[in-house]
Parts: structure tokens; C-alpha cells; sequence
């Protein structure tokens, strides 16, 4: 039984995890103005519509922020919690169930500028940005956050040293999560 309940909880975790990912990265980008006419983020939001179309009938978007995809998160993490504690025969009531929630899907935004980061980092060394797809939604997710930083710190050496720094902020706020309790 101990394989079955590890195979299981492996693929309510990951696929979980990747849908809300999805959502998490929808609302990001229209937070950063992205361009919602290019094929990964029409590929996202094709992924994402059918639970975002729905919701948009009740909950309506606050300013820039597409609450429908936050409520979305909300709700999908909370069952996969739910789903999980079943599998591992656990109670699901939890007094720090919402700061798990919470912790997670912030912990989910973190690792989404990241892995942004580290992808943009690469493709710019490859070389092989012109006509890629994923390069202007990459620009318009990073932007904001390295923006800031390249103002206070310019390129040494036609090196632009601003994605080191926002990682190494951005893995700051990972270990402050966690010490926080989140």
C-alpha cells in the first residue's frame, strides 16, 4: 500500500502543482502588461479558461489583478491539501491549513520568477532569442523586478549582474517564508 499511497500523492502533487502554476503565471502576466497575443500565453490561457471563464461571472478582477486566477490558486491548493490528507489518511482540518495555502502559493510566485530568471540568463548566453516565443513574455514577467535593480546597478563589462541580484533577494524572501511560517 505504501507504493500505491507514494504513486498517488506523486501525481496529485505535480499535477495540482502545474495547473496552479498555470493560473499563477496567467495572473502574473497580466499584472506585467505581457503581450496575451503571443503562443505561450495564449497557450496558458486556453489551459487556464476553464476555470477562470466561470469564475469571472462572479468574481471580478480588482484593478490589475485577475482575482478569478487568485481565487482559482486558492481554491485548487486547498483541495489538493484536502485530496493529499485522504491519501495519507490524515486529518484535513488544520488550524495553519490557510498559512500553508498562503505559504505555498507564495513560495509557487517566488519560484516562478526564478526559474524566469535562470531561463532568460540561458537564452541570452545561447544567443538564440531572436524569434523565440518565450523571450518577450520572459522580458515583461522580469522586468518589473529588474528594472529596480538595474538602475542602482549597471552592466560591469556588458555583464548585466541585476538577475544575480534579484535571485539572491528573491531566494531572501524564500528563506523569510519559511521563517515567518509560512
Amino acid at each position: 500500500m505504501g507504493a500505491l499511497q507514494d504513486v498517488l500523492v506523486f501525481l496529485v502533487s505535480t499535477l495540482f502543482n502545474l495547473y496552479i502554476t498555470l493560473l499563477l503565471v496567467r495572473m502574473m502576466l497580466g499584472l506585467s502588461k505581457a503581450d496575451f497575443y503571443n503562443p505561450i500565453s495564449q497557450f496558458i490561457i486556453k489551459i487556464t479558461n476553464p476555470v477562470i471563464i466561470p469564475l469571472r461571472r462572479f468574481i471580478p478582477s480588482v484593478g490589475k489583478v485577475d482575482t478569478s486566477a487568485v481565487v482559482a490558486s486558492l481554491g485548487l491548493k486547498a483541495l489538493e491539501v484536502f485530496l493529499m490528507s485522504l491519501i495519507a489518511g490524515a486529518s484535513f482540518m488544520d488550524q495553519n491549513l490557510v498559512k500553508l495555502i498562503l505559504g505555498d502559493l507564495l513560495r509557487m510566485i517566488v519560484w516562478i520568477y526564478i526559474i524566469a530568471l535562470i531561463i532568460q540568463a540561458i537564452i541570452s548566453w545561447v544567443g538564440s532569442a531572436h524569434g523565440n516565443p518565450i523571450v518577450p513574455i520572459l522580458n515583461s514577467l522580469t522586468d518589473p523586478l529588474l528594472r529596480p535593480v538595474r538602475r542602482v546597478i549597471p552592466p560591469v563589462a556588458m555583464v548585466d549582474l541585476s538577475p544575480l541580484v534579484v535571485i539572491l533577494g528573491l531566494q531572501i524572501v524564500l528563506i523569510l517564508l519559511n521563517g515567518f511560517g509560512l
